[in-house]
């Protein structure tokens, strides 16, 4: 075990403190209980990432919890490992609840807690929009432990006095910067309104940290433990990062069949800002006979949850994503993230990139830039001190 002094900075990267934390570099070190240790290691961590060695032992000792992590570094461990050091396996009913923005994140997380808990006979249930309600309440009729949902559903299951927090230890944001913000924040505040036991812990997870919603997390948390970094640390090192100038909109198109010819692509990621725009190019690839995919927000579940399946299971070798896909979804075969438009939020950027490179790995991100995009380049550059470099003529030195 090792005591380091963290140093604790506001999503502008000023010092809001020193606080000193006990970082453990192995799971055994924890005093994990013993089913859990091995759901640990059955799910293939070996050895703490930076993020688990920091926050797993806060939850256990039932702290508040605001928590900032690089991309692709095992926040979903973190906060899984953390909250099922308070559960107790006989009690069937919600003892953990995870609060994400979208169905595939859930999805993804379930799946997730399902391994870990394995060994302790976990009941997870997975509540999402599109999901016939009577099988949810079917689910924490037959003693649901760990519940993990988008706060529509969510709302909707305490609404109708089924989701009962009576036994509710741990209530965890994960991407929290995007549930704190907009039309999530609305939705939950109307969840915290309904109330939750005193001695209910609340943790938040997310990469990025804006000054926004570290000031609404303080009027959450009780005298938190605090993990924040600043921009300049979020970057991502081990991604390359590409632009190419182009002097027009209809000239990106030309340079993604380009990329697509010369460059071997395990599997990529192309995002646009929009559904129209993300639908056109989609419908464009496909007419030249490019095997893609495309996903966002308006498709119903079931055609979502197809075409997530395809990507997933290396059926189709480029997703085209609006920012929906941007935040925690782990697919490790991506190796390329191509910006077609730059994101309308800075913040987004890291977000983006992040689906490549995932838990150390080496990654490649490439941004088309037409005029009128140097400014958000400028400013994504800025914040979180990167620089991008001009995409080399021969493809083959890209790390893939």
């Amino acid at each position: 075990m090792d005591t380091s002094t963290e140093v604790i900075t506001d999503a502008t990267g000023n010092v809001i403190e020193d606080a000193t934390l006990k970082e453990y570099l192995t799971f055994e070190e924890m005093d994990l209980q013993e089913n859990l240790l091995r759901g640990v290691f059955g799910h293939g961590f070996e050895k703490p990432s930076p993020i688990q060695a920091k926050a797993v032992m806060p939850m256990k000792e039932k702290r508040d919890l605001l928590a900032q992590a690089q991309s692709g570094t095992g926040k979903t461990g973190a906060f899984v490992i953390g909250a099922l050091t308070q559960l107790d396996p006989a009690l069937k009913k919600p003892q953990i609840l995870i609060l994400v923005h979208v169905h595939e994140l859930a999805t993804q997380i379930a799946k997730v807690a399902r391994a870990i808990g394995y060994s302790l006979k976990l009941q997870v249930l997975c509540a999402v929009g599109g999901n016939p309600v009577r099988e949810d309440i079917k689910e924490i009729e037959a003693g649901a432990q760990l519940i993990v949902g988008t706060p529509g559903r969510i709302y909707d299951l305490m609404n109708r006095n089924v989701l009962v927090r009576n036994d509710i230890r741990v209530l965890i944001m994960d991407e929290a910067d995007q549930m704190l913000e907009d039309l999530f924040y609305k939705q939950v505040m109307c969840i915290l309104e309904k109330g939750f036991p005193a001695q209910t812990q609340v943790a938040l997870f997310s990469a990025t940290m804006p000054e926004s919603v570290v000031a609404v997390a303080n009027k959450i948390l009780q005298n938190p433990v605090r993990i924040l970094i600043p921009p300049a640390a979020v970057r991502l090192d081990g991604i390359q990062q590409f632009y190419v100038p182009l002097t027009h909109e209809d000239h990106k198109f030309e340079c993604i069949c380009d990329l697509y010819k010369n460059l071997n692509i395990s599997q990529a990621v192309i995002f646009c800002n929009t559904r129209q725009k993300a639908e056109k190019l989609a419908s464009k690839m496909s007419d030249q006979g490019y095997p893609i995919t495309c996903i966002h927000g308006e498709l119903d579940k079931t055609e979502r949850a197809q075409r997530m399946k395809d990507f997933l299971g290396g059926d189709c070798r480029v997703m085209i994503s609006t920012d929906m896909l941007s935040r925690g979804i782990d697919v490790q075969q991506v190796s390329l993230v191509i910006n077609y438009e730059l994101p309308v939020v800075v913040d987004s950027y890291i977000h983006r990139i992040g689906r490549a490179g995932r838990f150390g790995r080496k990654g490649t991100t490439i941004n088309l830039i037409i005029p009128g995009e140097e400014s958000m380049m400028a400013d994504i550059s800025k914040k979180y001190s990167m620089t991008q470099s001009l995409l080399p003529a021969d493809l083959n030195s890209l790390s893939l």
